[in-house]
């Protein structure tokens, strides 16, 4: 049995919890229900919840979408969990800062993007074999808030002509592929490098070959390569062949959309946003404001994402018992939806916080 007297656990850990905006106050505290009930279950220390500020409530309150105090305290919790924001919404002056999360991951070098997307028994999946994950570079690529020391990667040098600059480097290539590589380890040993080489010789050449020379060190691994539009149509035709895909910052995002989908919806879409040091759980979906407000919204992408961030933790300080936290979650989400209990994008009628419910009564029965 994986549960563990309290004097056993680790110290209590430190968590940022931040709402953001539209279906954020909603699907960010079904986040923590669940994560507190994890912990209990394995007799591990509860959580110092650290509520911060972001979005429409931040700018009420601070003025701004993303406060000071909030990077502040973002460097000296051990990781947070971070809810959607609706900068669309923004007013043109909050919007011109950038968006709050791309801002937070180059503020804290978050460096990669993991993403998995898998299929569910009770939940209809346009590809029901499903079972793959992609690990997006985030530091540079295409997106034009991440890829300079100062300002942006977009420019006009007249009203009627529109510029974008792509980076990719050598050092930001290797770390991901290292990501890549030792998750594939872990799974079923075999990484595919999707890039654009063909019409982007020199950037996307570049991110290919860097993955190739690291794949070596990985003997076990099995590497193949692709390009973005072959991979995209492949993903719908046969998404059961892929294990880890590999890619730069615009063709992940993208790529982590499709493959949501096929797994059956984007409220199920996790992500973990780290970098040796520090992560970040936040869902794959935005900020849904049609939905805000009426317990609607389906709360497991970041519930799988918050699984996932416990992981990380338990990588990061050794610690087995957040692991298993992170296993009952998983677990208590399977077994939730496999019962036939479900938010209405799945087909199902259940509400955000009685789903939520359910995942943490099947906490316990792991």
């Amino acid at each position: 049995m994986d549960v563990v007297s309290n004097s056993d656990a680790r110290r209590a850990l430190r968590l940022g919890l931040i709402d953001g905006d539209g279906i954020g106050p909603e699907i960010v505290p079904a986040a923590r229900l669940v994560v507190d009930e994890a912990l209990s279950a394995v007799g591990a220390s509860p959580v110092e919840w650290v509520p911060l500020l972001i979005g429409h409530r931040a700018i009420a309150e601070f003025g701004t979408p993303l406060p000071a105090r909030t990077l502040d305290t973002l460097a000296e919790v051990d990781a947070w969990i971070l809810g959607p924001h609706d900068n669309a919404s923004y007013a043109a002056e909050h919007r011109a800062v950038g968006a709050p999360g791309g801002v937070i991951r180059k503020r804290f070098d978050l460096y990669a993007n993991i993403r998995p997307a898998r299929a569910f028994a009770g939940v209809p999946a346009a590809a029901p074999g499903i079972d793959l994950v992609i690990v997006r570079e985030n530091s540079e690529g295409f997106y034009a808030d991440r890829n300079m020391v100062a300002g942006v990667g977009e420019f006009q040098p007249t009203p009627d002509i529109a510029m974008s600059v792509g980076v990719v480097t050598r050092a930001a290539c290797e770390r991901i592929a290292h990501q890549a590589f030792a998750l594939a380890a872990t799974r079923r040993k075999r990484v595919t490098i999707v890039h654009k080489a063909n019409v982007l010789p020199l950037t996307m050449g570049l991110f290919r070959d860097v993955c190739y020379a690291v794949a070596p060190e990985y003997p076990g691994v099995e590497v193949v390569d692709e390009h973005v539009d072959a991979a995209a149509a492949h993903l719908v035709r046969a998404a059961a062949d892929y294990d880890v895909l590999v890619t730069e910052n615009l063709f992940g995002d993208i790529l982590s959309d499709l493959a949501g989908e096929l797994s059956g919806s984007l409220g199920m879409a996790a992500s973990l946003n780290c970098s040796a040091t520090r992560a970040m759980a936040q869902a794959v979906h935005g900020a849904a404001p049609s939905l805000a407000g009426r317990d609607r919204a389906n709360p497991v992408a970041l519930q799988l994402s918050s699984a996932m961030l416990l992981r990380w933790l338990a990588s990061r300080d050794a610690d087995s018992v957040l692991a298993w936290a992170g296993e009952r979650i998983e677990y208590a989400v399977a077994a939730t939806l496999a019962a036939g209990i479900a938010t209405a994008d799945l087909g199902g009628s259940a509400s955000t916080s009685e789903f939520t419910e359910q995942v943490c009564a099947r906490v316990h029965c792991r």
